[in-house]
């Protein structure tokens, strides 16, 4: 696949449908919710976590460029991922709680599910990705 912007909207629209396949079906069986209510959290989540990324991204971006220091270091790519993650959880935790019926307790440990779920798919998918439509150029 040549076009960047055309690679890029495939592979986030794959991306998002089968995950939002998975979590329905795995948070309704782990959680005994119904699909409908698992649903509407994985339809949320995937809104949240896209926008969150776009705003994170943005105002971290703004910070790095702020430095004295350039680049991603491993410990600067570290305390990316983790403050995304917590600002991640902190959005999402109360509205699974509040979607499911459970303490925030029960919805943290479902969200840390969701975490391990996402960590492995994304490196999964992305392999998978790049075996069927090739490389993108950036790295050809």
């Amino acid at each position: 696949m040549q076009n960047p912007t055309i690679r890029r909207v495939v592979y986030v629209t794959l991306y998002e449908l089968v995950a939002l396949v998975v979590v329905t079906a795995a948070l309704s069986v782990v959680s005994g919710q119904p699909a409908v209510d698992t649903g509407v959290i994985a339809v949320a989540s995937s809104v949240i976590a896209v926008s969150w990324a776009y705003v994170f991204n943005l105002a971290f971006e703004r910070w790095e460029a702020s430095r004295r220091v350039h680049g991603r270091s491993l410990a600067r790519r570290v305390v990316h991922a983790t403050l995304y993650e917590a600002g991640l959880v902190l959005m999402l935790v109360p509205l699974i709680a509040w979607q499911l019926d459970v303490t925030l307790w029960e919805a943290f440990l479902y969200d840390l599910g969701l975490i391990a779920f996402f960590t492995a798919y994304t490196f999964g998918f992305t392999a998978l990705f790049d075996w069927v439509f090739g490389l993108p150029a950036s790295a050809s």
